[in-house]
């Protein structure tokens, strides 16, 4: 008899919080509770009035993905990259992303 084929094991339910803790740890993050800080908390990360046009999407490997919703705002996201950053890891007690890659929304 042939083993079970790899998505095939260990296919029990799991809690989604363990999920989500093994998710963030891939990030640098300890637990899930760090990167639900990091998207709640963005409106006080960023202030309101940037945060109405530029929103985190995901952590990408070693980038924190946002998306903007005019060219010019993606200008001004681009020349507080770092500024951004830091913050962001401050605020949700996270490793810093070492990038920011900024999309515009189409």
């Amino acid at each position: 008899m042939s083993p079970e084929p790899p998505h095939r094991r260990n296919s029990e339910p799991r809690p989604l919080d363990g999920s989500l803790d093994a998710l963030s740890k891939r990030f640098g993050i300890e637990g899930a509770h760090g990167l639900g800080r990091l998207f709640s908390g963005w409106p006080e990360i960023v202030g309101a009035a940037m945060a109405e046009h530029v929103q985190p999407v995901r952590i990408d490997a070693d980038a924190l993905v946002v998306t903007v919703d005019h060219p010019a705002w993606a200008t001004q996201v681009r020349r507080l990259g770092d500024t951004l950053l830091d913050r962001a890891a401050s605020y949700a007690g996270v490793e810093r992303p070492t990038r920011l890659d900024v999309r515009v929304q189409r």
